[in-house]
C-alpha cells in the first residue's frame, strides 16, 4: 500500500535530493533537524507525491484521510494535547514546501484548530490579547487561502483583538467551519492547489524549476511566540547574507508569530538586540546556529520561535545569499575541510559570478545620496522609477532599464521584481520579502527606506532633503534614480556605473576551477583594451576576432567604401593599400594583448552592402565626402542588393572573388606579427576564413595566405609560426567535414549561423514568434542561446568525430553565442571539444562551466541523448 504520510520515527536513511524528493525542501530540514537533535516542535509530512496526485486527479489519494487522522494523533501524543479539545488544544501551522526553496510563493495556514469556543478556553487561561491575536491571524490566512476572501479586506478594518474578530465574522456570514477537522482538510487541499498559483507558477519559471514536483504539507505543533514577553519569533542566518561574514545574523520580534516577521507588517529589531531582553536564549541561539550549519554544511537560513524562554527551530533551509556571500561561504568551508572541492564549485552559478562583475558606482563621479535605507543586497543599478510590478514588466519590454520602489514586495510581485535592475522598499528588513528574493537573484536591493514617501496617486515619491529639512526632494514615476545595495544610498540623478575588477576571492575560485576543466576557454574580442579584460578575466587565447569591425572607425570608413564602389582590381587595392597600416596596428594591438597566446583572426565576413549608407541623405553625404556622383552609389548599392544577405555574396566567397581583400587582411596580419617578434614578443597567429561549405574554398584562400606569408617573411628576415583554418558555419561543411579538414590546422564552430540554417530560423526575424513555440513548450528554449542537442548537435558530434578520424589531435573550437552557455559548454565537453570562445564577460562563466562539465561527468550525472 503507498505511504502518503512521513515521521521522524520512520527513520529514513536517505540524503541530498532523495530526501528532499520524499519530504519537500522544507520537510527535509525539519526532519534532518529533528533527527540531528536540535529542538524542533512535533510535526509529520505529507509527501509532494500526495500534492501531484491531487493535481492530477482532482481528489485526495486513498488511505491519505487516515494517515493524517494517525499523524494527528502522533502530535497530541507528543505533546499532551487535544486537536479540538477545550481542556489542553492542540493548534497546527500546516506549511507548504516544495523540494526546490520558493519563498512566499506557495501557502501557509497557522493556529489551525482554533474556533470560537476554543479561542475563550485560551482567553481565560492565558489572556485576552493572546487568544484573540492567534484567532484573528487564523481567519485573516484561512480566509485568504482556503476561502478565497482576500486578507487586505480584513486588514483594511485596522483593528485589532476582540473588536477585529467580530468585524471579520460579519465579512465571513458563518462561511468558516467551527471543526477543526474540516479546517484541517481544507488546508490540506489549499497548499495542494496552492502549486498551481500564478506567482507559484512564474516563480518556476524564472528559476527554471519543474512544474510536476509538487508540494509538500508539513503540518506541525504550534509553540507561541506571541504568548507573553519572555516570547518572541524571528530569523536568522548563520551568516550574514550580504557579505558571507561568519555571525549569526536576522531580526525577531518579541511577543509575536512567524507572519508579523515576515511579511513585513512591523518593523522588527536586529538579533543582537535579543541580547538585551533574553541573554541566555541568545546565547542558546548563537551556539546552536553554528552547529546547524556544521550539520547541513551550508549557510543556513533558520526560523525559530521562543515560547516562554524556551527557543524551538521550525525549519531550515539553505539561505538565499548575495553572490558575493555565496563564494565567501563556499572559500570558508573549503579551508574548514567542510566542503570537498568538487562540492564547491558545484555551489556556485553562473548568475553568481555574473553578478560578482556586476558594475558598480563610478569612484570618480561626485554625487549627493537623498537618503539612504537599509543595503539588504550589494550592487549598485540606475534606472527609471516604476511604482507597480506590471509597470516593471511593460518598461522591461520596451527595453528601459528600471528600479521598482514599493512600500513593501509581495510574492505575486515577483513577474515584476524579475524584470527590474533592482529593488528599493520603503519598510522591512534585511530578511522581508524584497530583500529575499533580490539575494536570489542576484540583483541590488535596498530595503527599509523610510525618508520615501510613495503617493501613488499622484505617482511620485518624496523625501526630505537632508541638507535643507523644510525642502522636499520629489521624483516622477519615469525618472532615473540610483540605488547602492551595498551601502543603502539612493541617489536622485544618475550615477555613472563602472565594471569591478576580480576580487582575490574570485581569482582563487576561478583558479580552483581550472584545475578541474579540461576544455580552453577563449574570448572573442576585437579591440586590445577588450583583449586585454579578456586576459585578465582568464581568457587563454582570442577565438574571434572580427575583422569588420575594424573598419567601421572614422578614419577608415570612407577608404572601405571607396574600395567598395571603385571599378577594377588596380583601383580597390589602391584603397586596399591605404587601409593596410590600420588594419596592421590593430592586429598589432591585439598581439601585444595576448602575447604568449593565440589570436584567432577571422578575414572579411559581411555582405558589402552592410558597409554602404541607405538613405537618400546619407547617400549624398558620402558622394560629396568622396567627390562622386550620388548616382554611382545607388547604382552600386543595386548591384549588391540580394533577397537573403546571409546567405549571399558574404564570407569566403568575398576573398574568392576579391583575392586581394584576403591579401591585404593576411598581409597586415603577418607584418603585426613580425614586427613584434623582432622586439621579444611571442605570436600566436591563427587565420580563420569564414563560411566554407567546400575543400576548394579553403584551398583557394590558403594558398593565398601562405604566398603572403613567404613575402612577409622574406622582406622582413623574420618568420613565425602561424595556423589556418575554418569557420564550420553550414550543414554541408559538416558533412564534408573529412575533405575540408585535410585543408585546415584547425575548425571553429559559428553556431549562431549554423542555428541558423540547422532550424531555417532567421536570425533577425524568429524573436516574432519564439515566445509562441517556447508558451507551448514546441521548443524548450531559444536555440541561439542554448545549443540544439539533439538536432544541430547531432551534426556536430558526427562533425568532431570525422575531423578526429583525419588527426587525433585536431583542434576544433566554438565562437558563436552558445560559447558562453552553461548547457552548451557542457555538450562542448561531452563531444570533445578543445575549447570554447565566448564574449570578454562571459569568460568566468565559461570557466566555471567547463569544471562543472568535468565534474558532471566523472560523477556519471550527464551523458547527452542524441536519440531522441
Amino acid at each position: 500500500m503507498r505511504k502518503w504520510v512521513y515521521f521522524l520515527e520512520d527513520n529514513l536513511e536517505l540524503k541530498g535530493e532523495e530526501i528532499k524528493e520524499l519530504l519537500g525542501g522544507k520537510g527535509a530540514g525539519l526532519y534532518l533537524l529533528a533527527k540531528a537533535g536540535f529542538r524542533v516542535p512535533p510535526f509529520f509530512i505529507i509527501s509532494p507525491k500526495a500534492s501531484v496526485y491531487y493535481l492530477e486527479k482532482g481528489k485526495i489519494p486513498d488511505g491519505l484521510e487516515e494517515e493524517v487522522e494517525e499523524g494527528i494523533g502522533y502530535l497530541e501524543k507528543k505533546t499532551n494535547k487535544k486537536f479540538g479539545s477545550l481542556e489542553n488544544p492542540l493548534l497546527l501551522s500546516v506549511r507548504s514546501g516544495s523540494k526546490f526553496s520558493m519563498p512566499g510563493m506557495m501557502d501557509t495556514i497557522l493556529n489551525l484548530g482554533i474556533n470560537d469556543e476554543i479561542c475563550s478556553v485560551l482567553a481565560q487561561r492565558s489572556g485576552e490579547e493572546f487568544a484573540y491575536h492567534l484567532y484573528q491571524r487564523f481567519l485573516e490566512i484561512f480566509s485568504d487561502v482556503v476561502l478565497g476572501i482576500k486578507r487586505e479586506k480584513f486588514l483594511s478594518l485596522n483593528l485589532e483583538g476582540k473588536e477585529a474578530i467580530a468585524q471579520y465574522k460579519k465579512i465571513l456570514r458563518g462561511k468558516l467551519p467551527q471543526d477543526p477537522f474540516t479546517n484541517l482538510f481544507s488546508a490540506i487541499v489549499a497548499v495542494f492547489k496552492s502549486w498551481n498559483n500564478p506567482r507559484a507558477i512564474e516563480y518556476r519559471r524564472i528559476y527554471k524549476i519543474p512544474d510536476n514536483l509538487g508540494t509538500a504539507v508539513n503540518i506541525q505543533a504550534m509553540v507561541f511566540g506571541n504568548l507573553n514577553d519572555r516570547s518572541g519569533t524571528g530569523v536568522v542566518f548563520s551568516r550574514d547574507p550580504a557579505t558571507g561574514e561568519k555571525k549569526i545574523y536576522g531580526e525577531f520580534l518579541l511577543r509575536a508569530q512567524g507572519e508579523d516577521l515576515v511579511a513585513g507588517i512591523r518593523t522588527p529589531e536586529p538579533i543582537d538586540k535579543l541580547r538585551d531582553y533574553l541573554p541566555n536564549v541568545y546565547e542558546e541561539l548563537k551556539r546552536e546556529v553554528g552547529k546547524i550549519e556544521r550539520e547541513f554544511r551550508d549557510m543556513q537560513d533558520i526560523e525559530f520561535t521562543i515560547e516562554n524562554e524556551v527557543l524551538y527551530f521550525l525549519q531550515t533551509r539553505s539561505a538565499k545569499r548575495s553572490p558575493q556571500a555565496k563564494l565567501k561561504v563556499v572559500v570558508d568551508m573549503l579551508k574548514d575541510g567542510l566542503l570537498a572541492e568538487e562540492e564547491a564549485i558545484m555551489r556556485m552559478t553562473e548568475e553568481d559570478i555574473i553578478s560578482l562583475l556586476n558594475p558598480v558606482f563610478d569612484p570618480k563621479f561626485k554625487y549627493q545620496p537623498v537618503t539612504t535605507g537599509i543595503p539588504a543586497s550589494p550592487g549598485c543599478a540606475v534606472g527609471e522609477i516604476v511604482l507597480s510590478s506590471e509597470g516593471a514588466i511593460k518598461k522591461a519590454k520596451e527595453g528601459v532599464k528600471v528600479i521598482l520602489v514599493r512600500e513593501f514586495t509581495k510574492a505575486d510581485e515577483i513577474a515584476g521584481m524579475e524584470k527590474a535592475n533592482g529593488f528599493l522598499t520603503t519598510t522591512g528588513g534585511k530578511t522581508s520579502h524584497a530583500a529575499v528574493v533580490a539575494r536570489g537573484m542576484g540583483k541590488p536591493c535596498i530595503v527599509g527606506a523610510n525618508g520615501i514617501r510613495i503617493d501613488e496617486k499622484r505617482r511620485m515619491i518624496y523625501v526630505q532633503n537632508p541638507k535643507e529639512p523644510k525642502k522636499v526632494c520629489k521624483r516622477r514615476e519615469g525618472e532615473v534614480i540610483s540605488i547602492n545595495g551595498s551601502t543603502g544610498e539612493i541617489v536622485f540623478a544618475e550615477v555613472p556605473l563602472v565594471e569591478p575588477e576580480m576580487t582575490q576571492e574570485l581569482k582563487d575560485f576561478l583558479s580552483l576551477c581550472d584545475k578541474f576543466r579540461k576544455l580552453g576557454v577563449w574570448a572573442n574580442a576585437d579591440k586590445p583594451k577588450e583583449a586585454a579584460r579578456a586576459r585578465d578575466l582568464g581568457a587563454e587565447g582570442i577565438g574571434l576576432a572580427r575583422t569588420e569591425h575594424m573598419f567601421f572607425h572614422p578614419d577608415r570608413i570612407r577608404y572601405f567604401q571607396m574600395m567598395i564602389l571603385s571599378e577594377d582590381t588596380r583601383e580597390r587595392k589602391k584603397f586596399l593599400a591605404k587601409l593596410l597600416p590600420y588594419q596592421r596596428k590593430d592586429f598589432e594591438g591585439l598581439f601585444k594583448a595576448m602575447a604568449g597566446l593565440p589570436v584567432t583572426i577571422r578575414t572579411l565576413d559581411p555582405p558589402l552592402h552592410e558597409f554602404l549608407p541607405t538613405s537618400l541623405n546619407e547617400v549624398k553625404k558620402l558622394a560629396k565626402k568622396i567627390g562622386i556622383k550620388p548616382d554611382v552609389i545607388f547604382k552600386k548599392i543595386a548591384e549588391l542588393k540580394e533577397e537573403n544577405p546571409m546567405m549571399g555574396f558574404r564570407g569566403c566567397r568575398l576573398g574568392i572573388a576579391y583575392p586581394e581583400i584576403t591579401e591585404m587582411q593576411a598581409r597586415a596580419i603577418f607584418l603585426a606579427a613580425c614586427r613584434l617578434k623582432k622586439k621579444g614578443i611571442s605570436v600566436l597567429p591563427e587565420i580563420m576564413i569564414p563560411l566554407t561549405i567546400t575543400e576548394e574554398e579553403l584551398k583557394n584562400q590558403r594558398a593565398i595566405i601562405e604566398k603572403v606569408a613567404e613575402e612577409v617573411f622574406k622582406k622582413t628576415k623574420v618568420r613565425v609560426e602561424y595556423k589556418v583554418g575554418t569557420m564550420v558555419e553550414t550543414p554541408r561543411a559538416c558533412l564534408t567535414i573529412k575533405t575540408i579538414a585535410q585543408y585546415a590546422d584547425f575548425f571553429s564552430f559559428g553556431t549562431n549561423d549554423l542555428t541558423q540554417m540547422v532550424f531555417g530560423f532567421s536570425r533577425d526575424d524568429y524573436p516574432r514568434f519564439l515566445p509562441y513555440y517556447l508558451e507551448k513548450k514546441i521548443l524548450s528554449s531559444d536555440p541561439f542561446i542554448t545549443l540544439d542537442k539533439n538536432g544541430l548537435g547531432r551534426l556536430i558530434e558526427m562533425a568532431v568525430k570525422e575531423a578526429r578520424e583525419v588527426r587525433k589531435d585536431f583542434k576544433i573550437g566554438i565562437c558563436g553565442q552558445h560559447g558562453g552557455d552553461p548547457r552548451s559548454i557542457e555538450f562542448c565537453h561531452q563531444i570533445g571539444f578543445t575549447y570554447v570562445s565566448c564574449d570578454t564577460p562571459l569568460v568566468p562563466i565559461a570557466r566555471l562551466a567547463a569544471a562543472q562539465a568535468r565534474i558532471k561527468e566523472e560523477k556519471g550525472e550527464v551523458g547527452i541523448d542524441l536519440t531522441r
